[in-house]
């Protein structure tokens, strides 16, 4: 291990790296990658990072609420400080998100500037976690290639989960994915078949929307550990609508010089993200994930 590299130093303290991966757009992974952190987050008393390395579609400022946002220097040349998403700071967020002037910009960079900003995240970013979770664009892009090179002095602690929908289509692409990271030497955890299934808000029964059982299929075909199934949970949708639709009120609230939120609005406030997923359904199912996940890493 090279002890003077950077990236080495930065994150030397971080017990595992975890990357999300798919083959194929619109398959939840960064759905998938939230909720890893969150579980993650109260399983543990561990701290997680969470790293949106998809530079020209980042999402996970917006699933999160902290869209507007922004990251600061730490004193005495630390680095960025990550934006925290829970008041006790057990979960850290770092985006492309928050460095632009506008949510409407657009990244448009070819391969060396994703490559320079990939290492910046990794290098110059305070963090102060024992798990790096990072969300990566669909497919295989420059953003896998830089990661994989910088990183690579920390071979020994990074992992892959899989993520891909039962549909054949996404199973297809998802296959590709998996040629990579064992092309590139990364182990795979596991695969986990998302949105299999939708939950009914009221009893929690799943019903089959789209076919069934292709990720689990996959998995035992290509030896993979079949890490389970996540349903379509609309309480789920909600509560990150929520979280959206309360930043909106928080940003006109800004621009209107202090107007107060409604009770409503300020129970939300006051009641912290982890704490509103584990009273969703959707935790029991992806806190099990979590710690399959977890155990195998630490």
């Amino acid at each position: 291990m090279d002890l003077d590299s950077p990236v080495v130093k930065r994150l030397l303290n971080v017990k595992s790296i975890i990357l999300v991966l798919s083959g194929k757009g619109g398959v939840g992974k960064s759905s998938v990658a939230t909720q890893l952190a969150l579980s993650a987050t109260t399983s543990t008393n561990a701290k997680v990072g969470l790293l949106d390395v998809d530079l020209t579609g980042p999402s996970l400022p917006r699933m999160l609420g902290l869209d507007g946002h922004s990251v600061h220097m730490g004193l005495h040349g630390q680095g960025w400080v990550p934006v925290h998403a829970d008041r006790a700071g057990k979960l850290s967020v770092m985006s492309i998100a928050f460095l632009l002037k506008s949510k409407n910009d657009a990244v448009v960079w070819r391969g060396p500037k994703k490559s320079a900003m990939i290492r910046q995240f990794l290098a110059d970013v305070k963090w102060d976690c024992d798990t790096l979770i990072i969300d990566t664009p669909p497919g295989t892009s420059d953003e896998h290639i830089a990661l994989t090179e910088h990183l690579a002095p920390l071979a020994d602690r990074i992992h892959a989960v899989i993520v891909t929908t039962p549909q054949a289509v996404a199973l297809s692409d998802v296959q590709k994915e998996i040629t990579f990271a064992r092309t590139v030497g990364i182990p795979i955890l596991g695969l986990i078949e998302n949105m299999s299934g939708y939950a009914c808000p009221h009893c929690a029964d799943c019903t089959n929307v789209f076919s069934t059982g292709g990720g689990e299929s996959l998995a035992k075909r290509e030896h993979i550990l079949f890490l389970g199934k996540v349903p379509i949970d609309p309480l789920l949708v909600k509560l990150l609508d929520d979280i959206k639709i309360l930043q909106m009120k928080k940003e006109e609230q800004a621009k209107q010089g202090g107007s107060t939120l409604s009770v409503q609005d300020q129970e939300t406030t006051s009641t912290t993200l982890i704490e509103r997923y584990q009273s969703i359904p959707t935790y029991k199912v992806f806190e099990s994930i979590a710690r399959r996940i977890l155990e195998a890493v630490h």
